[in-house]
Formats: C-alpha cells, structure tokens, sequence
C-alpha cells in the first residue's frame, strides 16, 4: 500500500507541475499578445525583441508564483528551464543561456586623451576586459536570452543551381541564391486558382471563381489632437495604419492623412481614398506564382515575361545541409540511409487553375507538407542542440533532452504562433519530471492565417467565417481581421489612459462564445468558394487585404505606399 500511495502522489504531482506549467507558458504568450496589439512598433525587429523579452520575464514570474507553494523560487527554477521557444511568422527565437563572445575587430573609436582629444581604435573584447567593472558582460559569461533570430528556410541544390527558400506560416516564401545561371532575391505568395478578365482598359481578379473588389475600411482609433476616439477612413502597409482625418472644424488639415506613433500624430500625404490592398495581393500572388512555375510565363498584364524559374520539378530530395550534403535520413547507429530526409516529391505541385482541386494552398498540399516538414527538422535540429548544450551551463545534474513531442503538437506549433516551454529535472518523489507545455495563440500581428477573418453582419454582430448562420445570408456586411475586436488602449500626455475597440460589434455568442454553431472545415478555402455568394466576396477580399497589409521584412514601406497612390 504503500508503494502504492507513492505512486499516487507522485502521478498528483506530475499532473499538477503540468499544470502550473501550462499556466505560466498561457501567461507569457497573453503578454506578448497584449504587447504586440498594444503597440505601434510591434512588428518592427528591436520592438518585436522587447515584446519576447517582456514575455519571457513574464514565464518566469508566473512559473515562480506557480511553484512558490512548492518550495522553489524564480532563481532555482531558471536552472530547470532548459530553453523557451517562440515561432513567429517566417521563424522562430529560442531563449535559452548562450557563452558571451566579444568581437575582437578594432572598430570603435575611443578617447585616449581628453585634453588633445587623441583616439585610438579599440575592439569590444579591448574594451570589455576582465579588468573592467562598469562593462556589463565580459568575454566567456554565460548569459541568458534570446539567440538569434533563425529562419524557415532550406537549401535546394538543383544541378547548377543552388538557392535558399524560406517558408513562413502561409504561402509566403522568400528565394534566394542561383537559379538558371542567374542571382535570385524574390519572394511573394503561392495561389492557385487565379482568373484574370480583361474589358479593355478594366481588369478584375476572380479567385475560385470569385470577384474580388476594392473597398473603403475605416475604424475607431485614438487622436491624440483632438483627446477622443474617433472613427476614422484607413489603409494599411507594411503594419502600419494610415488614416484619413476628417474634420470639418479643422479646414486646414481635413481631408489629409496621418499615422500615429507611440501617442503622437504625424501627417503625411495623400493617398487613394479606395483600398486596393486586397486586389494586389491577388495580382502579385498570380505574377509570383507564374514566375515560380515557369521561365516563361505572361504576367498580370499580359505581357510576356522571360524571366522565371521553372521550379516545379523541384523536390524533397533536392535539400541539402549547409555544408552541400543531401539531407538523409539516418539509422539508429547515425549512419546515412539515402533515404531523403525532406521526401522525394515535387515540391510545388500546382493545381489547375480552372478547379478549385488540389490547390497549392490547400493543407495536404505537396508544398505544405514540404513547408512544415522543413519547420520542423529546423526546430527539432536548433532546439534539441540548445537542450543538450544546457547540460553545460546548469548547476544541477539532471540530464537535460529533447522530448519526443506528439503529431498533433507539431501540427499546432507548425500553423501558429506559439510559444514552446520546458520544464525537467525535478524531483517528484518516485520520478524526475521531465514536462513541456505547448500554447498556440491565432490573434497576432504576425501571422494572418484563415481563421483570422471575421465576418460582420448588418446586425452589428460579428462571427467566425464558418459560423453556419452566414451560409447563404445576403446581410453580410465586411471582413474583419480578428485582433481589431480586442480592447486596445493609449496614454495620453497628461497619464490618462483611453480604452477603445477599433472596431465596435459584438461576438455572436454561438460563433465567437460557445462556437456551437460553427461547421467544422479542414480547407477554409474549399468551404468559403464552395458557398459562393457575398460571405466568400467578402471573405476572400478581407484575406487578401490583411495578408498584403502585414508587415514584412522583405518590404520596401516607400515602394508599396507609391502602390497606393501616395503623394509627399
């Protein structure tokens, strides 16, 4: 009996360290979701930084309120979390103790003599020396953060040519590298299905047979000018909001446009009152993907075009490592089978474009199971060596390793943004607890994915795009990106804080609340084009529109406002 009641106890605890695990890993990706739609700058690189940073700190408060009754504190548990792990949009950070190596090249310019102003050049490992106490880390600490920003790319060696493509959580890919003889940097979205129609000098786009249109948005935002919320005309480019202010009291700058920026206003010029967002990203993703295709193809414009790649007999076992050697996989002594590690099919495996039958987008696509196969072996080769390498730096003797994680956990970490969290090496009696925690969050900046519309019906209410009441319903009014129904908040100059909802409808409850009412889909494109109507007008334009519209590190913000008609 009592083997028995250790055993109890000990499977108590299991269950309730996997709780408290998940509660601190909920509370690190909500700060980070907070943070991101609470800010300005979220999508930008040193923001995006500060927001993990922010978030990891969060973890490990939360894990050490959680474990508090337990008898451990924030600095004893830090030594049993091996790594963090956040996916983003096209790749992924891990927070984890790294050695810090200073750079030995003589690059700064530092002032020897204060009086003649003499300088010398210096390196930061000169500079940062042991002998140095104000430097805040010296050459060989091990520290704890974020290492560097790793993307989802793979490298393709195809007979001459060899090139790089990074994949991301949809269909945007970028290449780089040599093709047909010829440096390539492209990048852009992969759909099938797109028709052009031509009547002399107007062209409409149909995708899956359905128009897509301009449209005029418009939200609630903050002025900080005028101290109050107002529902202003937008666009969006590049992560950024443009707004059309409207003022008839103001003669001097009604009708001009201005961004907001941590609190503060700045005007800028003008640009189309229509928002064409959406009618680019089908144009640009039909240009890509017949470039993709062929080396010959005719554009958006019907020109014809000699500079594309031909890539469709690309496959899985064309991958390479980054010493050149084919990716394998191996036995269970190490050794090299032959057997290509990514697969061996063609990768972009496109689709008649007059069906909406075996699309490229689709989920068991060739190229999506080549995109999250490639997803994968990264994170599981980066986070399984930033696991075996903390053996090295905690003070502890557990035997730190990278657990066996489950199908069902890769397919959410591999469509969303998550956040990845490891807790091993203590002891619960009759074991070592050895726990992860996977929590997934789909209302972000970073990722537009088909779940992240929203439609709004003229009752003022809004619903998920597969809520069955907006089957065959004409009241559907727009697409909404999901996060502009969070609560959003901005302090003003005198510390006064306004909350407001950028877009100010209400859930429906059997759709948003309970999701009672929602029919259950695994291609969101097949079931919208398959009910036709105004829900896929309005659904497949407010896709187009939000994935155009999001920030990309790819994107030159000069370039595209142009794009929409911006004058200085």
């Amino acid at each position: 009996m009592l083997i028995l009641g250790n055993q109890i106890k000990t499977l108590n605890l299991q269950i309730s360290y996997d709780t408290k695990l998940n509660n601190a890993t909920y509370d690190a990706l909500k700060a980070f979701q907070l943070n991101t739609i609470n800010s300005d700058t979220s999508d930008l690189a040193n923001s995006k930084l500060r927001d993990i940073e922010a978030s990891a700190n969060t973890f490990f408060n939360s894990v050490a309120s959680n474990f508090n009754m337990a008898g451990y504190n924030q600095d004893i548990l830090k030594e049993y979390v091996p790594a963090l792990v956040y996916t983003m949009y096209d790749g992924y950070y891990i927070y984890s103790p790294y050695t810090n190596t200073l750079d030995d090249t003589n690059s700064n310019e530092v002032i020897i003599n204060e009086t003649t102003g003499e300088t010398d050049q210096q390196s930061d490992a000169e500079i940062l020396n042991e002998g140095n106490t104000d430097a805040t880390y010296k050459e060989g600490d091990k520290i704890s953060g974020l290492k560097p920003y790793i993307y989802y790319s793979c490298r393709y060696q195809r007979g001459t040519d060899d090139f790089v493509i990074t994949y991301s959580l949809d269909n945007y890919i970028t290449i780089q590298g040599t093709i047909n003889g010829q440096w390539v940097y492209d990048y852009g979205y992969l759909l099938d299905n797109i028709n052009i129609t031509t009547s002399g000098s107007s062209v409409s786009y149909r995708y899956r047979g359905i128009p897509i249109l301009n449209e005029e948005t418009s939200e609630y935002v903050y002025d900080p000018d005028r101290d109050e919320i107002v529902n202003y005309q937008y666009i969006k480019i590049n992560g950024v909001k443009y707004y059309k202010y409207e003022n008839e009291n103001d003669a001097t700058n009604n009708g001009k446009w201005f961004s907001i920026l941590n609190g503060t206003k700045y005007w800028q010029g003008q640009f189309d009152d229509t928002n064409s967002a959406a009618i680019k990203y089908y144009q640009e993703a039909y240009d890509f993907t017949q470039k993709i295709k062929n080396k010959t193809y005719i554009d958006s414009n019907g020109v014809t075009q000699n500079d594309g790649y031909g890539l469709t007999d690309l496959t899985g076992a064309n991958a390479v490592d980054e010493d050149g050697n084919r990716l394998e996989e191996l036995d269970e002594n190490g050794n090299r089978t032959g057997i290509p590690k990514l697969g061996n099919y063609p990768i972009f495996d496109f689709g008649d474009t007059n069906s909406p039958d075996g699309s490229i987008e689709d989920q068991d696509s060739n190229f999506n199971q080549q995109r999250l196969a490639v997803i994968r072996y990264s994170i599981e080769k980066n986070l399984s060596i930033a696991i075996a390498n903390y053996n090295n730096y905690s003070g502890v003797t557990a035997n730190f390793q990278m657990p066996e994680l489950k199908e069902d956990e890769w397919e959410k970490i591999l469509n969303n943004v998550s956040i990845i969290s490891f807790l091993q090496g203590l002891n619960i009696g009759g074991k070592v607890y050895n726990g992860y925690s996977i929590i997934t969050n789909n209302k972000n900046e970073e990722v537009v994915s088909e779940d992240s519309i929203y439609i709004v019906t003229n009752d003022n209410q809004y619903h998920k795009a597969n809520d069955n009441d907006l089957v065959g319903n004409t009241n559907i009014n727009k697409g909404i990106l999901n996060i502009d129904f969070e609560r959003k908040s901005n302090t003003n100059s005198n510390g006064i804080t306004r909350y407001f909802y950028p877009q100010e409808n209400l859930g429906c409850y059997t759709s948003i609340v309970s999701q009672t009412n929602v029919n259950s889909t695994d291609n969101m494109y097949e079931y919208i084009a398959s009910n036709g109507g105004t829900l896929a007008q309005v659904y497949f334009t407010a896709l187009g529109r939000e994935r155009y519209s999001m920030y990309k590190t790819n994107n030159n913000s000069d370039e595209l406002k142009v794009k929409f008609g911006y004058i200085p």
